[in-house]
């Protein structure tokens, strides 16, 4: 049985295949640039990509920091392909934009389950 966490959505499992889990949205929401996941699971995206956004943002106004800020990116997302994408297309594009940068679209329930769903995507 897994440790019970203190605060916060868990979503099954344990907090690293959280972690992973959400990873791996934030990825794909980078590829995409927009994704159908339950409501849940992209309210709980939204702020994780916005963090995101932001080093990368950060990192074109501050130079000496940018290799720090790229490496705690990677340290998160582990898709160096996708990394480059936020740093090089995704950050630039907010440059003056002050938050922000996801939209959440409500869609219905789904077919199978009836799990509430969502579109997350940048603005």
């Amino acid at each position: 049985m897994p440790a019970k966490p203190k605060k916060g959505r868990r979503f099954g499992g344990s907090a690293a295949h959280q972690r992973l889990m959400m990873a791996n949205l934030a990825a794909s929401l980078f590829a995409a640039e927009g994704i159908v996941t339950t409501e849940a699971k992209a309210k709980a995206l939204r702020p994780i990509a916005e963090k995101l956004i932001t080093k990368a943002r950060k990192a074109d106004a501050n130079p000496e920091q940018r290799l720090h800020q790229i490496r705690q990116v990677v340290a998160f997302l582990g898709d160096r392909e996708m990394t480059h994408k936020l740093f090089t297309e995704i950050g630039p594009r907010y440059a003056d934009r002050n938050g922000g940068y996801t939209r959440i679209l409500k869609l219905g329930p789904r077919q199978g389950d009836n799990a509430p769903m969502a579109r997350i995507e940048l603005v």
